[in-house]
């Protein structure tokens, strides 16, 4: 019975796998934003940073308990779940 011989040029699973991940990453493109972009970036950083505070101005008593007793459920929700 004739031996076989092995084939270096086959990869297996994990290195092909990271043949292609490499692959992948080269073939990426940078792209640049535009000013317009970068402007409406900025504007919603900003409106972020604001919204909790101005929210909390706006809000009625009524609606801040609310809101405080549905983020306490959802802590404890997850907090029974896991062990």
């Amino acid at each position: 019975m004739p031996k076989r011989k092995r084939t270096p040029d086959k990869l297996d699973t994990v290195q092909n796998a990271h043949r292609v991940f490499m692959q992948s990453i080269e073939s990426t493109e940078t792209t640049e934003l535009t000013i317009v972009q970068k402007v409406m970036r900025e504007m919603g950083a900003k409106g972020g940073k604001i919204g909790g505070k101005r929210r909390l101005e706006t809000m009625t008593d009524e609606q801040r308990r609310r809101s405080a007793r549905k983020a306490a459920k959802a802590r404890w929700a997850s907090a029974k779940k896991t062990p």
